[in-house]
């Protein structure tokens, strides 16, 4: 078990994940391959503005992983453009290290981030390796259970962008509350496990400056091994719901729905429907 805390990028991360993750109101259909050598292939279509509208994008990825080294490589039809990231653990002890560059967009050249991982403390760097480069730093320190935590953004010697917060995690909870936006902004999240098919998540902003509230609030449902529902509300009244099954093995149909509950005019809902599949 890690005796160190969370990344800064992590705080909340339970509350978040419930609340966003496989969400959509797009069609997408994915397949990936993975081989024993250690290969993986992904590929994906997705449609976009609904049934009867839009255009289709799609999406390729390979993965090799060999002992500590990690490269991927992503291409999709949107940007026209590849995306590399080579990833190397423990060249250094305790580091892990990432190297993403873009081809052949030269504007958006490449990305190094550096994570140093000693026991009770975690310190992440990276560069955008631009020709006005920016440098984002954030440090925490604690243990698995409770930590402090900020990050700040560095653009052209001058700090644009600084955040502060602290995380708690226990087995069946956790709870974190941000200041950000350079101090405008308070974010508070709170996740728990109900029982072990159940959570229930909310989230909650407060921009101080215009004294505007946000929040969503949701909660997931393990029916049984093969089936899980999910659903989230938010301030605009826009209800998402979610049911996720496994059709057949290694392979996981999505059917989700947005609806505006607050709409004045009688509105259709919006439909997602995905269907990944891993043989």
């Amino acid at each position: 078990m890690s005796t160190g805390p969370d990344l800064f990028s992590d705080f909340g991360k339970n509350a978040t994940d419930l609340l966003t993750e496989n969400y959509g109101t797009e069609n997408k259909i994915s397949l990936r391959f993975q081989a024993k050598c250690g290969v993986t292939i992904a590929s994906s279509l997705l449609k976009k503005g609904g049934i009867s509208a839009g255009g289709f994008a799609g999406q390729c990825s390979y993965n090799y992983k060999y002992k500590n080294t990690s490269v991927d490589l992503n291409a999709d039809t949107d940007s026209n453009n590849i995306a590399a990231t080579v990833t190397l653990t423990d060249i250094l002890p305790i580091t892990k290290t990432n190297v993403k560059c873009w081809f052949p967009d030269y504007n958006n050249t490449g990305k190094i981030e550096v994570q140093f991982l000693p026991e009770y403390t975690s310190l992440t760097t990276s560069v955008d390796l631009k020709k006005s480069p920016s440098v984002d730093i954030s440090a925490t320190i604690g243990t698995p259970v409770i930590a402090l935590g900020s990050s700040l953004k560095v653009n052209s010697c001058a700090v644009t962008e600084y955040n502060v917060g602290v995380n708690l995690t226990k087995p069946n909870y956790g709870a974190s509350v941000i200041l950000a936006d350079r101090g405008d902004t308070v974010k508070a999240t709170y996740f728990h496990q109900v029982q072990e098919n159940r959570a229930v998540a909310v989230g909650i902003a407060r921009k101080l400056s215009t004294k505007e509230n946000t929040f969503t609030v949701g909660g997931g449902y393990v029916i049984n091994r093969r089936t899980g529902v999910k659903a989230k509300l938010n301030h605009h009244g826009t209800l998402d719901t979610l049911l996720l099954h496994e059709v057949l093995p290694m392979t996981l149909l999505t059917l989700s729905g947005s609806v505006d509950t607050l709409a004045k005019e009688e509105k259709s809902p919006r439909i997602g429907l995905a269907l990944s599949i891993n043989p």
